[in-house]
């Protein structure tokens, strides 16, 4: 069995990024991009409200107001986010807002943290989800943690190299089981307990008017704060779905906006009900279990089910539950990472590779250094979820906060232009703002020896070599522009009209891109060289659909048109000097097997011939420009002598 039909078999049969009904049976519609996306933040629910709760101390009692303040809050960023979407319908969310709206290196910073977000998603939903499960499993598991930890990430690479609407349905069962279970445990929690709500309120005044005696107002107020922003990974996640409108069906703005509202609803209902189910089942912390499983064990004991073993078998099936939406969750590590990187690829920040798309139409790249990144993240934590939700709710609130305040920007200096509406979403951005950045202080402040440095200096990292990246990328795009204006003013011949080859006759084959400089820089070599050998000039183009092509609403047919234009370009100037020209073009997600197959299929149909292309070569070649340019050209002259073709490779100095 070859690795082409072992890979078919892993990864599904190659799709055609060309239909337009391939795009169309992709897309999300609103109740699966709530599954893909809106796991993220639904999961956090699973911890979020844990590290909330732990944060009051003994003053449980202060529970109340941080459930209703979390429940607003979910709203308030949620609503937010809705004019993420609106402004840009194609994606990109707190990176393009930034970028856009505040600038490009806030914009990198953004783009940054939402990497490093992403990758954490992963990590802590895959620790947090095993957690759960070793909560009714014996104590002699918590050494092997981090390996089930690591396998679980190895299966869900593998499911989204595959292709993301196919993970997502196979994840549906789970995510619905979740919710169904915990609605149920929050409703006839609150209900079986309803007797104590009467008294909650005036208790909680009480015990807070108590507390403010002794500590004063201003150290309960410190204590909410402080408790609130270790609650910061309750509201993670929410950014998602602006982070990806381009996977979501046309119309992108509506489904985008019914995404977010499911999620608002699903979240604040969840998490809101989990402090409030802590309060009146008066929680406490247990060696190796979550609060939720404590909570949960009592609830369900409660309810009569029939003795202590099938009692037993309901929890495992709510925390089994529970730790399955978790690695749901970190599947929307994999969906959002690759396509921030795709973002920042797009404007040369991270290597463009990370804008290719697999034969699965799946950004491949991006999974898989998300995976490894997250792997690497849990090993070196141990896979310790207290520390993970430091970094994970700093990465989430800078960006949160830098976002926030493009969009205090962008209403602010279009109130003039704008409707009547622009104060209210000025108001509503700056009330966001106000209270990301709020949460983002307090965490720096009260956690930064705790993990929050190693937050600051990895997105300090990232950052430092995106620029080292796009430096380069800027001086190579510079040197081909000045090969292109070299060749700019080479003069067309007076012929008009048109040779068409003949088949039997010495035939030069150009494998050009879409600079005109170097595929002319080859032509008048092959003519200098072999003067009068060649009679037939074919010139060939295969265009790599990458995330971006194949996301935007028509971008295919723009990259169409572009392809075709420089095709037509060197065919007119051939025909113009009176030579034989013609042109082949092909699109695909790999340009190397779509060059290989151009090349074979032209050797068919014109036996007399020789192929030929340029290469960029450097001054400096290191390690650095291997990573960042492709070496399809080698890779391709490779394939073609196995099939015992002949291709020449010519050096064009940058």
């Amino acid at each position: 069995m070859d690795n082409k039909k072992i890979r078919e078999i892993i990864l599904g049969k190659a799709l055609d990024p060309m239909k337009s009904e391939t795009r169309h049976s992709m897309a999300l519609v609103a109740f699966l991009a709530w599954v893909g996306l809106g796991a993220d933040g639904l999961s956090s629910s699973a911890y979020g409200p844990e590290e909330t709760f732990r944060a009051l101390g003994a003053h449980t009692h202060l529970g109340l107001y941080l459930a209703i303040a979390t429940a607003l809050t979910v709203f308030i960023i949620a609503i937010a986010y809705n004019q993420v979407i609106e402004l840009f319908p194609t994606g990109g969310g707190g990176y393009r807002v930034a970028t856009k709206l505040v600038g490009p290196y806030l914009g990198l910073v953004s783009g940054c943290a939402l990497i490093l977000d992403y990758v954490l998603t992963i990590a802590i939903s895959i620790a947090s989800g095993v957690d759960a499960l070793a909560s009714f499993l014996p104590l002699g598991f918590q050494p092997y943690k981090l390996w089930a930890e690591a396998f679980f990430i190895g299966l869900l690479i593998v499911m989204n190299l595959r292709g993301l609407k196919e993970a997502i349905q196979i994840l549906l069962p789970i995510f619905l089981g979740f919710v169904a279970t915990h609605l149920v445990l929050i409703v006839y929690g609150i209900v079986a307990h309803a007797a104590y709500l009467p008294q909650l309120v005036p208790t909680t005044m009480v015990e807070t008017s108590a507390l403010a005696s002794d500590i004063g107002w201003t150290g309960v107020a410190a204590m909410l704060l402080l408790a609130y922003s270790q609650g910061g990974g309750t509201y993670t996640g929410l950014e998602a779905v602006s982070n990806n409108v381009n996977l979501l069906a046309e119309p992108r703005v509506r489904t985008g906006k019914m995404t977010m509202l499911y999620m608002a609803l699903s979240l604040a209902f969840t998490a809101g009900g989990i402090i409030l189910l802590y309060l009146l089942w008066n929680a406490r912390p247990v060696d190796g279990e979550t609060l939720n499983a404590t909570t949960f064990k009592a609830i369900i004991a409660s309810m009569g089910l029939g003795g202590p073993v099938l009692n037993q078998v309901v929890l495992v099936v709510v925390l089994a539950f529970e730790a399955g939406l978790l690695f749901v969750a970190a599947n929307t590590g994999f969906l959002g990472g690759p396509s921030v990187l795709s973002n920042m690829a797009g404007d040369s920040w991270v290597p463009h590779k990370f804008r290719y798309l697999s034969t699965r139409l799946v950004t491949q790249n991006g999974i898989l250094v998300m995976g490894v990144a997250a792997l690497a993240i849990l090993f070196w934590t141990g896979g310790h979820v207290h520390l993970l939700v430091v970094l994970y709710s700093i990465s989430v609130f800078l960006t949160f906060a830098i976002s926030l305040f493009g969009l205090c920007l962008y209403w602010w200096q279009n109130r003039k232009n704008a409707t009547h509406r622009w104060l209210g979403r000025f108001l509503l951005s700056l009330a966001g703002f106000i209270i990301c950045a709020g949460i983002l202080t307090v965490l720096l402040f009260e956690r930064f020896t705790e993990g929050g440095w190693a937050t600051v200096v990895i997105i300090a990292a990232i950052a430092a070599l995106c620029v080292l990246i796009r430096k380069h990328y800027r001086a190579t795009k510079e040197a081909i522009h000045s090969v292109d204006e070299v060749f700019a003013n080479q003069p067309f011949g007076p012929e008009t009209e048109q040779v068409e080859p003949n088949r039997e006759d010495q035939t030069a084959v150009f494998i050009v891109g879409s600079s005109r400089g170097g595929g002319l820089h080859a032509l008048l070599w092959v003519l200098r060289m072999f003067p009068g050998h060649f009679k037939n000039f074919l010139f060939i183009n295969a265009r790599t659909v990458d995330s971006h092509a194949y996301g935007g609403e028509g971008a295919l047919e723009k990259m169409r048109e572009e392809a075709a234009g420089t095709l037509e370009y060197f065919v007119d100037f051939c025909q113009s000097h009176g030579m034989a020209a013609a042109s082949y073009i092909s699109f695909g997600t790999d340009a190397v097997d779509e060059v290989t197959k151009l090349c074979e299929a032209i050797n068919r149909e014109y036996p007399n011939t020789i192929f030929f292309t340029s290469k960029l070569i450097f001054a400096t070649d290191n390690w650095l420009t291997r990573l960042l340019h492709n070496q399809a050209s080698l890779a391709v002259q490779r394939r073609l002598h196995l099939e015992g073709l002949q291709m020449v490779i010519l050096p064009m100095k940058v």
